[in-house]
């Protein structure tokens, strides 16, 4: 379990799967995705997110709680990828929130704790995030984390058609990261 100020970035727990679902099955919150999932899919990925992390050793996408209240917020980590992208193998970082915890700096929050792990913990040299071209919000929180643009490029699970085909690619380094946070200029 990691833990910030407000945030508890844990192992998923059956509790989850059901506001899980009403995240994924938000077309809001889905807008940037292919489609919003079933209750089966949901739960599907939430157990494969707790198998990654039972896997690595504590590591992944983990589940999101607010700790004042307990609440499910979404989740946030890092998930190795071995050979899905012509820039793999790499370490992505990425979040979904619930739409009542968006605009709270939540994002920054768990993602900024996922990073300094993935660095100091983990001992990655690089991290890299990517959202389809349309995602101006997730590309502005990778922007506020010093990730810099690398590249444009086709995801490969989508039909080159696809509106939501185009992808950005951003990254940032271990050096860059430590001087980030050395200056402490992560807002």
């Amino acid at each position: 379990m990691i833990e910030t100020e407000r945030l508890l970035l844990r192992q998923w727990q059956e509790r989850d799967l059901e506001p899980f679902a009403e995240l994924n099955a938000s077309p809001e919150v889905m807008r940037y995705f292919p489609a919003p999932l079933s209750r089966e899919e949901s739960d599907n990925l939430a157990n494969r997110f707790k198998e990654i992390i039972d896997t690595n050793k504590g590591w992944g996408f983990w589940a999101v709680e607010l700790k004042a209240t307990g609440a499910f917020v979404g989740t946030v980590g890092l998930l190795h990828q071995a050979d899905r992208f012509d820039f793999s193998p790499c370490t992505e970082i990425g979040w979904r929130l619930a739409k009542p915890f968006w605009h709270q700096g939540i994002a920054l929050e768990a993602a900024s704790r996922a990073l300094d792990f993935a660095f100091n913990q983990l001992l990655l040299d690089e991290v890299v995030s990517f959202t389809s071209v349309h995602n101006t919000p997730s590309e502005s929180l990778m922007k506020r984390l010093g990730m810099v643009k690398q590249e444009r490029f086709m995801h490969p699970a989508l039909a080159t058609s696809h509106y939501l085909a185009e992808h950005v690619l951003y990254k940032t380094t271990k050096v860059s990261w430590a001087q980030k946070t050395k200056n402490h200029s992560i807002d």
